[in-house]
């Protein structure tokens, strides 16, 4: 009979636990992006303020590992140059 493999079945546990908590985060941040680039495309005045609080939460997953530095800095760096085009058309 083969020896039951306690610390395997361990992180069996905790990647699953970690794979809920991740999913949610990945959804927030899907969420965030997408609230953000409706502002910018509707409500320019509130964009901003919006555009802040996506930013916050993308950070906040790339702080815990669940996005890449360089990809949290990819969404952010779009979400703000679709911002200042939008008002850049705006005041013309």
């Amino acid at each position: 009979m083969p020896k039951k493999n306690l610390s395997g079945e361990k992180r069996l546990r905790q990647s699953e636990k970690k794979k809920v908590v991740n999913q949610s985060t990945k959804s927030k941040v899907k969420t965030a992006v997408k609230k953000a680039k409706a502002a910018i495309e509707g409500k320019v005045d509130q964009a901003e303020a919006i555009m802040r609080q996506a930013i916050s939460i993308v950070d906040k997953a790339a702080g815990k590992g669940v996005l890449h530095p360089n990809t949290a800095a990819r969404k952010k760096s779009r979400m703000a140059k679709k911002l200042n085009e939008t008002k850049e058309n705006k005041e013309k």
